[in-house]
């Protein structure tokens, strides 16, 4: 069995070797193999050079790597979208080229749907006892009113929809007709997903190593107003 790891990249060059690093080191469960799907947004920086030699200089014989460019920037929602279609593995899921998840957690993830217990399994910042950077209040209030809109709407429980860490069987992922090129791609997935008949849903807790706007963080205020119009977009008018 195999693992697709989609990784959207987009002016990440401070943090890109060590990521990259940190993925390739994962032992995974049940012997799966890794197939990491990186797609470069048209960075500005030398994101796109830095993937290259990385691959060209890779000794991992065991991992497949698969790099695509965008010429023109569209938004973390297009770069999934294309890394979707490349994902060939049992199992797809997503990591951001930042450092604030920790790729050693794919274990925690993934157990649940090797077993063929889950078709999705979202890694929650917000439950169990994980280790969590402290986010701004506004940030976290912002967060739980969009999951708890997100759970209300669509008749689900969960505690983080706006995880990074969603894994999914790739038969369930590739059958979705995804649409947002942006932040809005996170409560599409979530309410698109929901309506299939008889899906099965999980959460686990992991760890949050949160970074600051001054770091690079790229999601800001506006992302959460639209993101409300996305979850009513999707549950009652898609």
């Amino acid at each position: 069995m195999k693992l697709s790891i989609v990784i959207p990249v987009y002016n990440e060059a401070a943090t890109l070797n060590q990521i990259l690093e940190a993925v390739e080191a994962v032992d995974l469960v049940a012997d799966l193999t890794k197939e990491i799907i990186l797609v470069d947004d048209c960075s500005a920086d030398k994101s796109a050079e830095i993937i290259e030699k990385h691959i060209a200089a890779s000794k991992h014989t065991t991992i497949q790597y698969k790099f695509v460019k965008h010429l023109k920037n569209s938004g973390k929602g297009a770069a999934l979208q294309t890394g979707f279609k490349e994902a060939t593995g049992d199992f797809v899921i997503v990591q951001d080229a930042d450092l604030e998840y920790d790729p050693e957690e794919y274990n925690e993830i993934l157990p649940i749907l090797v077993n063929d217990k889950a078709d999705v399994v979202y890694g929650s910042r917000f439950a169990g006892s994980k280790p969590r950077r402290s986010m701004g209040f506004w940030h976290y209030l912002a967060n739980k009113f969009l999951t708890n809109l997100t759970n209300m709407l669509n008749d689900i429980y969960l505690t983080d929809m706006e995880t990074c860490y969603k894994c999914f069987k790739r038969e369930i992922i590739q059958s979705i007709d995804l649409q947002e090129n942006h932040f809005g791609i996170e409560p599409e997935m979530t309410s698109k997903v929901a309506k299939l008949k008889g899906i099965r849903i999980f959460e686990v807790a992991i760890s949050y190593y949160g970074r600051g706007y001054e770091e690079g963080k790229k999601i800001n205020w506006r992302d959460g107003i639209k993101a409300i119009f996305y979850i009513f977009k999707y549950r009652f008018f898609n």
